[in-house]
């Protein structure tokens, strides 16, 4: 497998990363030790978490996904197999929240503590903070990086606007500039990526990490009728949102291509995404082992002119409605 290099940065990771959002939700420990065990043995490195993973599960507080990750560093010895890249500024409580100073070096000491490791290879700010001059937060991540405590940063749900400014503020003041973007992108949810955001990136080869590439499952096809969402936790957003007939309109495509090629519709919406120029690896997860060995698949689906025209046609909002 051909990795990529991620950005700007001198990180090369595998063209599809795993998401460890399901880690202490969907997949509990001794399943998520399974899961990366069988990534690494497929040749992938690329795995990405936040401090804030599962906090939204009853009883939880947050850090669980890195714990977890932390315990198969120290049980599996794996840890330099791994790009690893985890999260900070989501609303952690009592621990806090945002872009300051204090808050992401009082952070990035947890992570560290929870993944049971001395550096982070790309960490991110999970959401922008408006509230922090960026001086401020990228003068933060300098000091991590000459700690030696983190490798590179990335940006998280920002907008082309603010990403700009901070390459800007970053180049101006000598600081880190964020290597990655890692935004909602997918067959389904393409405009506000690829509106503006995907123009900043090229101009300035940032690398992009996307998430929800299966639109919380929903390209996958195993959401088709109502009876089908009690399958995941997810199951009521997917409705919400996909349940429509762009949707439909999108699932078809997947499907005749998928049958063409002798693949899922799963493999063919991330092989849309890991084709795409501007990604570098789009985050897929799993919660089981055969799961995770379907999405690792999708790297070897090529997917030809026609196939990507047909998907293109398919999930323009702009299309007339069957």
């Amino acid at each position: 497998m051909e990795n990529r290099k991620l950005g700007t940065s001198e990180l090369s990771v595998a063209p599809l990363c795993f998401g460890g959002n399901v880690f202490g939700w969907t997949a509990d420990e001794a399943m998520s030790f399974e899961i990366l065990d069988a990534f690494v043995h497929e040749g992938f490195n690329f795995v990405d978490t936040a401090d804030v993973y599962t906090k939204w599960i009853e009883g939880n507080k947050g850090g669980e996904s890195e714990t977890i990750i932390g315990n198969w560093f120290a049980s599996s010895g794996k840890r330099r197999e791994i790009v690893l890249a985890t999260k900070c500024g989501m609303d952690m409580g009592q621990d806090g929240k945002g872009l300051s100073k204090a808050h992401i070096l009082k952070s990035v000491d947890g992570s560290l503590k929870r993944l049971k490791t001395d550096y982070i290879d790309l960490y991110q700010a999970h959401a922008d903070d408006e509230t922090v001059p960026q001086e401020e937060t990228l003068g933060a991540y300098d000091a991590l990086i000459k700690a030696g405590k983190v490798r590179a940063i990335g940006a998280s749900n920002f907008n082309a606007v603010r990403l700009e400014s901070a390459i800007q503020v970053a180049r101006r003041n000598g600081l880190p500039v964020y290597a990655s973007l890692q935004p909602e992108y997918n067959l389904y949810d393409r405009a506000k990526f690829e509106a503006e955001l995907a123009k900043v990136c090229r101009a300035h080869g940032i690398g992009v990490i996307s998430y929800y590439s299966l639109a919380r499952g929903f390209l996958s096809g195993k959401y088709r009728s109502e009876a089908d969402l009690g399958k995941s936790p997810r199951g009521v957003s997917v409705q919400k949102n996909y349940f429509n007939a762009r949707g439909w309109r999108i699932l078809r495509a997947l499907d005749d291509i998928a049958n063409s090629a002798g693949a899922t519709p799963a493999q063919v919406a991330l092989a849309w995404l890991i084709g795409r120029d501007t990604i570098t690896a789009p985050i897929a997860s799993a919660s089981s082992v055969a799961q995770l060995l379907e999405i690792t698949r999708a790297v070897n689906v090529k997917l030809d002119e026609t196939a990507r025209a047909m998907l293109d046609a398919a999930s323009a909002e702009e299309t007339p409605l069957p």
